[in-house]
């Protein structure tokens, strides 16, 4: 047995601000000790109290002038779009066409998805983000290059091969069986083998038919304990396009709903214009929504009501939703959110920023017993981050009063400069 203990400040989310308060919703130690054993975390507190307890002879790391989080936490994200991040001047649509087909081409080529899949991990882990909602591409290869590197790492991640049968070119489109059969496939291979998790992965309703919808809902009744992660209501002309191709239903979610794509581990990415009773209905199904804030903006699809859908209590998490977002980092994520709000007259309280990244995306993902904070026996995923990271941080927070100024400044301020290390089940993946 080994045990590990690290002395810095601690901070983890007990709970969404909305339900217990702002005060209560975080557990915050200002000289704490993080006790990890065999990979699990076995205990967080006052340093003064647990050094007392520790067994003789446990290796202590002292991270002074640095902040301990739990890994970050991406509900929705691309990594073949890796190599297209920062593409000039599209909105969704034309974005699809110009730029992300033509680049998920080259995933045919495993060697490509392997060289893709290990820039990707790393950029995550350089951010933070220990845990991730994954795109692959149509192509079978695709997820297995992706996993055969997540599994290296042993990082708990989940992903899926996109099931896309039209509306799309032709070296990109599956068939109903043939993507049928590919995604049964890699479940039976990848679900559950180490801490990879697989998703069923229809890009969105426009380019799969009927007939392959309804073979994506059998297939998450044949497996229920694997995911759904698709896009929904993110654009207006995207909405208008579901419309005339499914004139039958009543909605775009009604779509998903129809083919029974809706569930505790079903994720939809955006949700930007969604209404009352969508977000009603995504509530009684116990399904999640990504909020996607730097991709939101980027390609001019609008401004998500966050309130709205909990209010609903829909599951929420962030999401980078690299490439059409712009930023790998998390803490820059949350700095977009907070602008979204800001524009809606809303506000966003650095906690419930900080609860959307860490346990709110593990609650999305229906995986807050394992991550997403300190509970004893959790996965020791974990981030270290440095106040000193740049000039400007460093002096801004000497300005800041307590953890709640600090940890927004690490929201305005912060980027992958920020995270000094990442753990992954206690062992060190990322060193600045």
């Amino acid at each position: 047995m080994t045990t590990r203990a690290y002395r810095a400040s601690l901070l983890h989310s007990i709970a969404n601000p909305d339900d217990v308060g702002i005060e209560a919703s975080c557990e915050y130690v200002e000289d704490g000790l993080l006790v990890v054993t065999d990979g699990r975390i076995e205990a967080m507190g006052n340093s003064n109290t647990l050094l007392l307890v520790l067994p003789k002879g446990t290796e202590i790391v002292e991270c002074p002038n640095c902040l301990i989080t739990p890994g970050f936490v991406d509900t929705h994200i691309h990594y073949p779009q890796t190599g297209i991040i920062a593409s000039y001047g599209e909105q969704l649509l034309d974005w699809l066409n110009n730029y992300t087909f033509p680049a998920e081409g080259a995933f045919a080529e495993k060697d490509t998805a392997a060289e893709v899949a290990d820039l990707f991990l790393k950029e995550l882990l350089r951010n933070g983000t220990t845990t991730a909602l994954v795109f692959g591409t149509v192509h079978k290869q695709s997820v297995e290059a992706f996993f055969e590197a997540a599994q290296a790492l042993n990082l708990r991640m989940i992903a899926g091969k996109v099931l896309m049968d039209r509306n799309a070119p032709e070296y990109l489109v599956d068939t109903p069986e043939s993507g049928y059969a590919d995604s049964k496939a890699l479940i039976e291979r990848w679900h559950g083998k180490g801490r990879l998790h697989y998703a069923i992965t229809p890009r969105f309703a426009p380019t799969s038919s009927p007939e392959q919808l309804s073979l994506a809902g059998k297939l998450l009744a044949e497996y229920p304990d694997v995911y759904m992660h698709t896009h929904l209501s993110e654009n207006l002309k995207e909405i208008e396009w579901v419309k005339s191709l499914f004139p039958e239903r009543s909605g775009y979610l009604d779509v998903y709903d129809h083919y029974k794509l809706l569930g505790p581990r079903s994720v939809f990415a955006h949700g930007v214009h969604l209404c009352d009773g969508e977000c009603a209905r995504l509530g009684e199904t116990g399904s999640a929504v990504a909020f996607c804030p730097t991709s939101n903006l980027f390609l001019g699809s609008g401004l998500m009501n966050l309130p709205r859908l909990e209010q609903h209590k829909v599951n929420v998490g962030l999401g980078t939703d690299v490439g059409g977002g712009t930023s790998f980092s998390l803490l820059q994520t949350a700095q977009e959110a907070y602008k979204v709000m800001q524009l809606q007259g809303k506000n966003l309280h650095p906690f419930k920023a900080f609860y959307l990244a860490t346990l709110g995306g593990a609650r999305a993902l229906r995986l807050d017993d394992r991550i997403g904070s300190f509970t004893q026996g959790n996965d020791a995923d974990f981030i270290i981050l440095d106040y000193h990271a740049t000039p400007l941080l460093s002096y801004r927070l000497k300005q800041a009063k307590n953890i709640e100024e600090r940890l927004f400044a690490l929201m305005m301020l912060g980027d992958d400069r920020t995270v000094k290390e990442t753990y992954s089940m206690g062992v060190k993946v990322h060193q600045r």
